[in-house]
């Protein structure tokens, strides 16, 4: 088998102040979330990369994961500060808030396939499932 090179289809520069360290697509595709270093969510329309929605100081510490339910209503993210959030997709209004879900930084959170749960996982060497 020969690997294939992927070709980059769009591009934005500067999509944050500081390191991005999690994207994820919308289920239906249309749009791409992205949590960074700086602390911030943004929202994307995922074909022109414009910004449609942004929370500055999402967490109190960098923003390592972040996923969309699997309707595309509803945004979940993990941070180093050892807490989940679930936002509204649309306006990052704050539906949902886990705090000390960890003893340690999150690294990574989804949610299972009918949207009922969500799943963590951390530093502290756990996995942990909570209702969504």
């Amino acid at each position: 088998m020969i690997a294939t090179l992927i070709k980059c289809v769009a591009e934005k520069t500067s999509a944050h102040r500081k390191a991005v360290y999690s994207v994820a697509f919308s289920p239906d595709g249309t749009k791409i979330v992205s949590g960074s270093w700086d602390k911030t969510i943004k929202v994307w329309d995922s074909d022109k990369l414009e910004l449609l929605s942004e929370k500055t100081n999402a967490h109190s510490r960098v923003i390592m994961s972040v996923a969309f339910s699997p309707d595309g209503t509803k945004i979940v993210s993990g941070s180093a500060d050892g807490t989940i959030k679930v936002w509204d997709s649309d306006d990052l209004e704050l539906l949902s808030l886990k705090t000390s879900a960890h003893s340690r930084e999150i690294t990574s959170v989804a949610f299972s396939p009918d949207g009922t749960k969500i799943v963590s996982g951390s530093y502290d060497k756990t996995i942990k499932v909570w209702d969504s």
